[in-house]
């Protein structure tokens, strides 16, 4: 829903009932954490799904699923420096700053550009993974600045939004990365309207969410024994040259 407020409630009303197991993806971090500590409290095993709930040394969840973000926000990064030719000028949409998520993402972004002293960032607003609020904001950055030769986006739906802005005002020159490789980000790469993307492997992270709960309630798997306290689901860059091998993958839940 975007809306921490709402989600807060709705985990609120789900803390005053009896569940197997619970999954949470949370919208920040430590917005949930006392409805989740009720929960645990009364016995059911939380897993926490991509965002940090808490801290994992201040809340005791069953386990903790999710991509190295950080990797994630680099490797696409990188490439969209190396096809810049290691100079020109990027911009960086994030997602809500709240979310450990995007965090990671930005300290990948970040890591990758200091290395290029060639170049300029030229804007880090978050549009929260809010399309519309990204299309309001390349509306202003192709206004605002003449030369754009890239941009890094948090989650492949901001930037497809972007990419819309884009065509619209003829400045399909700019390299596009995104984060997610959902089905129509890679037709966008195989197509050329972006650059890159890198899976955020869905699969493993809700699949496996699913799996651990099962497992605990099921066959009594103890967290930090039979499941690590943390999982790290990472997935692989898409490009033009393996698109089509990352869609067939998709289309079969093998990422």
């Amino acid at each position: 829903q975007l809306d921490a407020v709402k989600q807060r409630a709705a985990i609120d009303n789900m803390a005053s009932q009896k569940w197997d197991f619970v999954a949470i993806q949370a919208f920040g971090i430590g917005t949930l954490t006392q409805p989740v500590q009720k929960m645990i409290d009364a016995g059911t095993p939380v897993i926490d799904m991509d965002t940090l709930i808490a801290p994992l040394d201040q809340i005791n969840v069953h386990s903790f699923l999710a991509p190295d973000n950080e990797f994630m926000g680099a490797s696409v990064t990188q490439a969209l420096c190396n096809a810049m030719g290691g100079k020109g000028k990027i911009i960086m949409t994030q997602g809500a700053l709240g979310h450990t998520g995007a965090q990671g993402r930005a300290k990948g972004f970040n890591s990758v550009v200091k290395q290029f002293p060639g170049i300029e960032v030229l804007d880090t607003q978050p549009a929260d993974w809010d399309v519309s609020k990204t299309a309001r904001l390349w509306e202003t950055y192709l206004t605002k600045y003449p030369q754009i030769d890239a941009a890094f986006f948090h989650n492949d739906d901001m930037a497809l939004a972007a990419a819309n802005i884009m065509k619209a005002r003829n400045r399909t020159n700019i390299l596009i990365g995104g984060v997610d490789a959902m089905p129509p980000a890679i037709q966008a790469v195989s197509e050329g309207r972006m650059f890159a993307t890198v899976r955020n492997p869905s699969c493993r992270i809700h699949g496996g969410a699913i799996i651990a709960g099962v497992s605990a309630v099921v066959g009594g798997e103890k967290s930090g024994q039979g499941i690590p306290k943390n999982v790290v689901t990472d997935g692989p860059v898409v490009t033009k040259a393996n698109a089509p091998g990352m869609q067939w993958m998709e289309d079969h839940f093998l990422i």
